[in-house]
């Protein structure tokens, strides 16, 4: 074998470029989905692990490298369950087609609408009330937890769910595009210290459910009528109906919440 057939990598033929290529789109698109959010921490300490098998290889550090290739082993199946939420946005990002995203950005338009209207009613009668919209990661089992609807979103169904001393106006109303699925939810609490004592049970669930998932949940304090927004594990408070419109519409990024004048956007510690 000549010194040329071992260099025959470096010459790659086209069906190498369309691997590569493709590679490269889906490992960029992961990433798009991955930014921002726990699992991207998760990915940089995976990243110190193989920098510190390395230097334990390059070293010769036999008792480190035994224990981090018995932890590898089982490093597959552990990342399909630590990545479950970011695997399941992924391959939905990637299975959608642009029809379909603006059928459900027409779908989402009406439903913003009906939703902004029915928070700016239980606001101003003081009426504690928490919405959360399902996006790309499904609320299925939190909706199981509470009682199916399966109707409209319209303002006069949730200012009536949320009226006192109802049925099922202590819980989570669940709403999927324009549909609302279920009532009465019980969502989780954040495990994140918060160091704000004002803030209820309705808020610290909002912000869990926003940590473990991509939904957009909406609270209205019955205290003091403030409307709040959580959003990938922070909290935007005394948000405005204007900016409540744009953030259901999607103008903006759910993955970069923004400060507007008059509002506060406050991250659990």
């Amino acid at each position: 074998m000549t010194i040329l057939d071992n260099l025959q990598f470096l010459s790659p033929g086209w069906t190498d470029l369309l691997e590569i290529l493709i590679v490269a789109f889906l490992l960029y698109r992961v990433l798009l989905v991955l930014q921002r959010t726990r699992a991207m921490q998760i990915i940089l300490g995976l990243a110190l692990l193989g920098s510190l098998y390395g230097v334990s290889r390059l070293l010769d550090l036999i008792l480190i490298r035994t224990l981090l290739e018995t932890a590898f082993q089982y490093g597959a199946i552990a990342a399909l369950v630590v990545f479950q939420p970011e695997l399941r946005v992924a391959l939905a990002r990637l299975g959608q087609s642009r029809m379909v995203r603006a059928f459900q950005r027409l779908e989402g338009s009406r439903a913003a609408e009906e939703i902004t209207e029915a928070v700016a009613r239980l606001s101003s009668s003081r009426h504690g009330a928490i919405i959360a919209i399902e996006q790309e990661v499904g609320l299925g089992e939190y909706a199981e937890t509470g009682s199916r609807v399966d109707a409209k979103v319209t303002a006069e169904m949730l200012t009536t769910i949320f009226t006192p001393y109802s049925p099922l106006h202590d819980g989570a109303v669940l709403v999927a595009g324009d549909q609302i699925r279920t009532a009465g939810a019980i969502l989780p609490l954040t495990q994140s210290s918060v160091k704000d004592r004002s803030l209820g049970t309705r808020h610290r669930a909002a912000l869990g459910l926003s940590e473990e998932t991509d939904a957009i949940v909406v609270v209205v304090s019955e205290e003091t009528s403030q409307v709040s927004v959580a959003r990938l594990g922070r909290l935007e408070r005394d948000v405005s109906a204007e900016r409540l419109r744009t953030i259901l519409e999607g103008a903006r990024p759910v993955s970069e919440p923004v400060r507007v004048p008059g509002t506060t956007v406050m991250t659990p510690s």
